[in-house]
């Protein structure tokens, strides 16, 4: 959910609903989701251009394209004020460029999408003139197509073990739309057609916890085709409202992932990182995972490109290595305070392996890149061989596909590895990359059934069958 550093918990119940989208990004090959967060619509089109798709990035999520709040912080993307497409990113006809352009990369596009609130703000003009008040936005909504729940404290969310407040206040302001009435779910869906007629394939609902699931099904069943959706639901134990209620509508990001990863790679033992299936989340199939997103680094509830000893880098290849959820991966930038929008001006600038001009690139960082092959190669690949000498380090195969080992040690790991990989010179995609039967970083020969390798402390290798000499 995006607002200010506030991240909010829950839960859920199972419904046994046939699913009405695509619970996983389409039927192509590449589904490693990239969220550049805070980009610019003409610098994501270059980006699909120049890096993304031959990569082999499959989507791009990029920041709500509605008309918003004025300001500079990142928080204003996520507080419209009208559904023209008119953002700080740019202009309906850059969105369009950029859709085109990213397509023609083999990249498809997901729109950060909010369906659950307006501004928070009392009155003033969005970032393409439209004029405003909290709960009246001229030839869209008033007053009437809002809950106001009437607390004694006001109208936000004060007790989270209440599903109505959860589900009929306010979020820290934000004026909530009644999508339980026929006029919101139909402008609501009007919206979303008009993104989907400019060739968008996916969605992630944003503050999805805050809706009723039954509401976005209704929203869902009134648009055209079948987009992938991603819901943001995060869980809170105890509460009533729980990310399993919302899989009969599409993926569910699975915030408890995410919180176990920061623990485990904080905390130094990864041991128990193997079965991710049967932990009480939502399956592998439903749940769409992060190591991080925008609001989790900088609200402290997972790591960020500041953890200490590059755990950052090595949970981020796990997501990449693992086969539970579809994973996305934020690029985002450097921030001193919580608020601090985007760097030069939303322009998106990266050059060889990271960023410029403050922006962090994590999708080009080397190991990143190289693991996004690796995902792509491996696909659905049961894992196997799974191996764990001591609580911080681990390696496993993706069957007959793909073989990593992770030292979350401050010592190196001198190991011999058991793969049923076929007998070659594979190539360390955390180190370089395979071109014309060369290596351009750290090579490792499998024979007989295993392999040697020194993984360096706080490190890992990874070889797959698509990356040999």
């Amino acid at each position: 959910m995006a607002f200010r550093t506030l991240l909010l918990s829950l839960p859920a119940l199972a419904l046994a609903v046939p699913s009405l989208r695509q619970r996983a990004p389409p039927s192509q090959e590449n589904k490693v989701i990239i969220q550049l967060f805070e980009w610019t619509w003409d610098s994501i089109a270059s980006e699909c251009t120049d890096f993304i798709g031959p990569a082999g990035y499959g989507f791009v999520q990029v920041s709500p394209p509605a008309e918003h709040i004025s300001g500079d912080q990142w928080w204003t993307d996520y507080q419209p004020v009208s559904y023209n497409i008119a953002s700080k990113r740019g202009t309906r006809d850059q969105f369009s460029s950029m859709v085109s352009a990213c397509h023609d990369a083999g990249v498809s596009v997901i729109a950060d999408t909010i369906l659950n609130h307006m501004a928070g703000t009392e009155s003033g003009t969005g970032t393409g003139g439209s004029s405003f008040t909290h709960y009246n936005y001229p030839d869209i909504y008033t007053t009437d197509d809002f809950h106001h729940c009437g607390l004694t404290s006001g109208d936000d969310i004060v007790d989270y073990t209440s599903r109505e407040q959860v589900q009929t206040c306010e979020l820290v302001n934000l004026a909530d739309l009644a999508t339980d009435t026929e006029y919101v779910r139909g402008r609501l869906a009007e919206y979303i057609n008009d993104l989907l007629s400019l060739d968008v394939d996916g969605l992630r609902l944003d503050a999805a916890k805050h809706i009723a699931t039954d509401d976005i099904a209704d929203i869902l069943g009134r648009i055209d085709g079948s987009p992938y959706i991603s819901q943001e639901v995060i869980y809170g134990g105890g509460e009533p409202v729980q990310p399993s209620e919302y899989v009969q509508n599409g993926n569910v990001q699975e915030f408890r992932y995410t919180s176990t990863l920061q623990s485990a790679f904080g905390n130094g033992d990864i041991s128990g990182l193997q079965d991710l299936e049967n932990n009480g989340w939502v399956s592998g199939s439903d749940a769409n995972v992060f190591v991080a997103n925008h609001d989790t680094e900088r609200g402290g509830s997972s790591l960020n490109y500041k953890s200490a000893s590059n755990t950052y880098t090595t949970a981020t290849i796990f997501s990449l290595a693992h086969p539970y959820g579809t994973p996305t991966i934020l690029s985002s930038y450097e921030f001193s305070n919580s608020d601090d929008g985007a760097p030069n001006s939303g322009a998106g600038t990266c050059s060889g392996a990271g960023g410029e001009n403050g922006w962090l690139c994590q999708h080009r960082w080397t190991a990143v890149a190289g693991m996004v092959g690796f995902r792509n190669e491996v696909g659905d690949a049961e894992l196997t061989n799974w191996q764990s000498p001591q609580g911080s380090q681990i390696a496993f195969e993706r069957d007959g596909a793909g073989f990593v080992a992770i030292n979350n040690s401050d010592s190196d790991w001198e190991g011999t590895f058991t793969t049923s990989l076929a007998d070659g010179t594979y190539c360390d995609v955390i180190t370089g990359a395979s071109s014309d039967g060369s290596c351009s970083g750290d090579s490792y020969t499998v024979s007989g059934g295993s392999f040697s390798a020194t993984v360096a402390s706080r490190s890992a290798v990874a070889i797959h069958v698509g990356a040999t000499a």
